[in-house]
């Protein structure tokens, strides 16, 4: 039996919730069109003498080249047939030496500002994608399960654990803000009340800047300290 990661990777464009996805590599595919070709949430096997959190954060670089990355833990996936599938495991014979193991799997979820990070493909991800959540295809393995989850988890803790802002920039307006918690939870929100709420927080910071490059009336700056946030 095996053990691995899967990363479920969030990032926000200002309109909307993307997750990032890889791509069997053309090579690998034998006799598929290229329209049939597999995606998943990036993953890989657990190294023996390896953390989980450093796998984790190992596999993602493997494959994405993306390093950096706010990575939380939220559950494990065990179903005794979630990679005997028959294309999942033509796939895994293209860079496992025993495909044909049960495999474990503990998922994270992961939050990235599309600003500030830009995937690339490697190891065996022919390519990657930021999808939209509201877009997804069909994903390899018992990966659907386990971006359906990932989705719920973030937004029960969006709020309740101060990571919304991983999906930022460093400076945003109130007005981002909002709308990736309208984005994430989807649903629509009371601009006056919200404003309200975000400005009793203290880790939420005023910056004294405004937007630049833009036809609106520019909007005041504010940035996230960390060190503000309670316990």
């Amino acid at each position: 039996m095996d053990v691995s990661v899967d990363c479920a990777l969030f990032g926000f464009d200002g309109e909307s919730l993307k997750l990032l996805l890889i791509r069997q590599r053309t090579e690998s595919a034998g006799e598929l069109t290229e329209a049939a070709l597999q995606m998943a949430l990036p993953g890989n096997l657990v190294d023996e003498d390896e953390s989980l959190d450093a796998a984790a954060k190992r596999v993602l670089s493997e494959l994405t080249q993306l390093e950096d990355v706010f990575l939380k833990q939220f559950h494990a996936f065990g179903n005794p047939d979630r990679v005997s599938d028959l294309k999942d495991q033509q796939w895994l014979r293209t860079f496992r030496e025993e495909p044909q193991n049960r495999v474990i799997t503990v998922a994270y979820y992961g939050l990235v500002s599309l600003h500030d990070h830009t995937p690339s493909p490697a190891s065996f991800a022919g390519d990657v994608h930021w999808t939209d959540v509201r877009a997804l295809p069909n994903l390899a393995f018992d990966h659907d399960d386990i971006a359906s989850l990932a989705l719920a988890t973030l937004r029960t803790e969006l709020e309740s654990k101060h990571i919304s802002f991983e999906l930022l920039p460093e400076k945003f307006t109130l007005r981002q803000l909002q709308s990736l918690h309208e984005v994430v939870l989807d649903k629509k929100l009371d601009k006056r009340n919200f404003r309200k709420n975000i400005k009793k927080l203290e880790h939420v910071v005023p910056l004294n800047e405004k937007e630049e490059g833009v036809l609106h009336k520019p909007a005041q700056l504010f940035t996230y300290d960390s060190s503000l946030t309670q316990p």
